[in-house]
């Protein structure tokens, strides 16, 4: 079948969502909205209000643009919150890997195919961390590379400072799990480091998300969380959770803030936030009904 639908002008915009039950309490200002946040984009949070088995895709809950636009706002401010956190996580494992490994096997240890399980991962990932570090504009990269001839590349402190969080999360998984790597684990409250790889892949996929101003509030995430059975701080009591769904992630995302961040005030920005929006259904994004009472919201 070949796409035919043509684009159309923000006012057959406009009358389309009307056509389709969409109420309005000021046109004008909509059309405003509407030359900012493109109709499509704005299809991803009226979605969930429509019936979209039906090719006209009727609103069959009562709903009007403004509280549409309401909801938009309350995912943005999500988005923002939770960017700033992963960045405090991101830090912490970046600089917690390179302490541990450095310590113990010395500046260039990340270049060692010794420490790794799986040797082609290994050299898949250096090559990838080598076009990182090249395409660094980074003071302390040319330095060194000014400055040093042997090795060819900068230590581990200044190279992972430059690779992204996806290829670290990689790296991270195939060192093998020996004692730095539990430790790493263990500083980040988990006793399995296995639960830590696949956070912090988690993480990664929920950082690249927000980055590129995607909706978060009711996705469904393809990188999931694993849920741990064991970790050395109080987790979660109610275990039964989706971890496809949002909650699952943020409540990973607590659990280490209150760690490595604790005077983090993570908790309770993103209680008012999820406060603030009436429209917000918590069971889209996985939140259970008792999930306030839970030690790592409170």
């Amino acid at each position: 079948m070949n796409f035919s639908k043509p684009p159309i002008p923000i006012p057959q915009q406009i009358a389309v969502l009307k056509s389709r039950g969409l109420l309005f309490r000021d046109e004008q200002k909509a059309a405003h909205y509407l030359s900012n946040i493109s109709f499509y984009r704005l299809r991803a949070y009226t979605y969930p209000f429509q019936d979209n088995s039906d090719p006209n895709h009727p609103f069959v809950t009562p709903v009007s643009f403004e509280q549409i636009i309401e909801l938009y706002v309350f995912d943005r401010r999500l988005r923002l919150l939770v960017f700033d956190a992963l960045e405090k996580i991101e830090i912490a494992f970046r600089t917690k890997i390179i302490y541990h490994f450095a310590l113990a096997y010395g500046s260039h240890w990340h270049e060692q195919i010794t420490l790794y399980r799986d040797a082609n991962r290994f050299i898949r990932d250096l090559n990838k961390l080598y076009v990182e570090i090249d395409r660094s504009t980074e003071t302390f990269i040319k330095h060194y590379k000014n400055t040093y001839t042997q090795p060819p590349n900068p230590p581990a402190w200044m190279s992972l400072e430059v690779t992204s969080i996806g290829l670290l999360s990689k790296l991270f998984e195939n060192l093998k799990r020996g004692p730095e790597k539990k430790t790493i684990g263990k500083e980040f409250g988990l006793t399995n480091p296995m639960i830590l790889e696949s956070w912090m892949h988690a993480f990664s996929h929920l950082r690249n998300i927000c980055a590129h101003h995607g909706r978060l509030w009711n996705r469904r995430l393809t990188t999931m969380p694993q849920m741990p059975y064991q970790t050395i701080n109080p987790f979660l009591t109610n275990r039964n959770v989706y971890n496809n769904k949002l909650y699952a992630v943020l409540c990973c995302m607590t659990y280490v803030l209150s760690i490595i961040s604790p005077g983090s005030n993570f908790n309770q920005r993103l209680r008012d936030l999820v406060d603030s929006c009436g429209l917000v259904d918590l069971r889209e994004m996985g939140f259970p009904a008792d999930w306030r009472e839970e030690v790592i919201w409170k």
